[in-house]
């Protein structure tokens, strides 16, 4: 067998969606599994869908994502150009485009506008409605042509598909496809303004990088015919195919930009970490053999194997991601943590609190990052409460005895003077012990009166170590006043 290359051929028109992540993702497990090589090229044909900045994205996120490539615009492995406007420049796609002319496999086309939009249209085998072009310039003469040219007239560059019989391409998801010829267009190769179409200058470019197998969603899989035609023609070997699953919302429904989640960035943005989403968007189309969820990218690398991949549509389950988000976060090492969570604990607290120890009780609470600022306000400022949040029937408390258990341990506690959560933790202990009560009958009245939320990141010593003593008992005689005046 050749050496595995497989390629990444983003457009750069803005951020990067999920499922041209994945492509990428799949890409390059599938070369890194079988220790070959992951390329990275751009299609840029489509200029007027250029978006300025969209190429720093491209290598921003693979390079946060771990997908290292071998060979691209920034690493020449011989076979570059790797951006098709640069391609272009040397005339590539149009000595190809003329080759299949010479052989009769391609034409001039110079029709305008308002005859294409003429042609009518036609319900294809499967329901579809489509537009075939009529061949209509294939049958000029070659005087009329070089007149053409020569006035300067505008033209495309069409290939001369076949209209009997059937194609037939295999992909290694879907099996074999057959598709009658009279469906397919004769397809444009180069336009109008000189620049190669998408398809045309993927075959080109896959064959002269030497692309073993070709990795796209499963809607290019009615262009396969097209492809195969353009190999064919060429007398090339055609790459394998792999065609990825569609991915849909929760309601079944194309992945868009309107869920609010449809790009790489979105995602960040939205404070879920680059390992999580790399780890959840490889289970998007792919099972693994046994029930293992936790994937490092390592991990993937020797796991993928993309014979297991389903033809079935993909659900983006945002339950899920953040599921999966949260155990990135308990099992990260705390520095990295800490560097993510920070500006997150910031938007909320000021003073001078230690940062690290709020950090710290809400790593194992939280599923994204944003989530740290409702967990932890309270800090601030101990929001508007019920005193029917002191009614804790487990821990047998109600407002009467709260107030009482309030007035009683504040004397112990302004007289503490290491504030420390272990030392705080054994000296409630021993109160406990000495009013003969349960631990937790003194630290709900006292949880409750510090934070004034029925659920904590952490318990009422650990909350007072960050509040500090001051502040603590500041926080208990209002609870007292609170609980006095109800």
């Amino acid at each position: 067998m050749s050496r595995v290359r497989t390629r990444f051929a983003p457009s750069p028109t803005g951020r990067m969606h999920v499922g041209n992540l994945r492509t990428a993702l799949y890409a390059y497990l599938i070369a890194k599994h079988e220790d070959g090589d992951f390329i990275l090229r751009i299609e840029d044909t489509d200029q007027e869908r250029f978006v300025e900045g969209a190429l720093e994205i491209i290598y921003r996120t693979l390079a946060k994502t771990g997908l290292v490539h071998d060979e691209g615009p920034d690493k020449d492995g011989g076979v570059g150009p790797y951006v098709q406007s640069e391609r272009n420049k040397s005339g590539l796609y149009l000595k190809y485009a003329k080759q299949l002319i010479e052989q009769g496999d391609a034409y001039y086309c110079f029709c305008d506008k308002e005859r294409l939009e003429s042609l009518k249209s036609t319900v294809s085998e499967s329901g579809t409605e489509i537009v075939v072009y009529d061949k209509h310039c294939l049958h000029l003469s070659k005087e009329e042509i070089e007149a053409n040219l020569a006035a300067g007239k505008p033209y495309v560059i069409r290939i001369n598909m076949p209209t009997e019989g059937t194609t037939t391409f295999h992909d290694e998801i879907y099996g074999d496809i057959t598709v009658p010829n009279a469906e397919l267009d004769d397809m444009i190769l180069i336009k109008s303004d000189g620049y190669p179409t998408y398809n045309f200058a993927n075959v080109i470019d896959d064959h002269l990088m030497g692309i073993t197998h070709v990795v796209r969603g499963n809607e290019y899989l009615s262009s396969a015919p097209k492809y195969n035609r353009l190999y064919e023609a060429f007398g090339w070997d055609v790459p394998v195919y792999v065609h990825c699953p569609l991915i849909t919302d929760e309601n079944h429904k194309k992945l868009s930009k309107r869920c609010g989640h449809s790009s790489y960035e979105d995602l960040l943005d939205q404070g879920f970490v680059s390992e999580a989403i790399v780890n959840y968007v490889a289970l998007l189309g792919w099972c693994p053999t046994d029930n293992q969820e936790i994937f490092s990218l390592e991990d993937l690398v020797k796991a993928f194997d993309y014979r297991h991949m389903s033809k079935s549509p993909a659900v983006f389950d945002i339950v899920k991601l953040r599921w999966m988000n949260g155990e990135y976060l308990k099992a990260m090492d705390f520095e990295k943590y800490f560097d993510l969570a920070k500006p997150y604990i910031e938007e909320v607290i000021t003073g001078d609190y230690d940062l690290r120890k709020i950090a710290a009780l809400v790593k194992t609470r939280i599923e994204i990052l944003p989530d740290i600022k409702d967990q932890i306000d309270f800090f601030q400022a101990v929001p508007e409460y019920d005193t029917a949040m002191y009614c804790h029937k487990k821990m047998k408390t109600n407002e009467e005895n709260s107030l009482e258990l309030l007035k009683s341990v504040l004397p112990v506690l302004e007289a503490q003077e290491d504030f420390s959560n272990d030392a705080l933790f054994e000296t409630l202990k021993a109160f406990a012990g000495e009013i003969e009560k349960k631990v937790g009958y003194v630290m709900w009245p006292i949880r409750t009166a510090i934070s004034g939320k029925q659920n904590t990141p952490g318990g009422a010593t650990e909350i007072m170590d960050v509040l500090g003593k001051e502040e603590s008992i500041a926080r208990i005689k209002k609870a007292i006043e609170k609980l006095e005046t109800r």
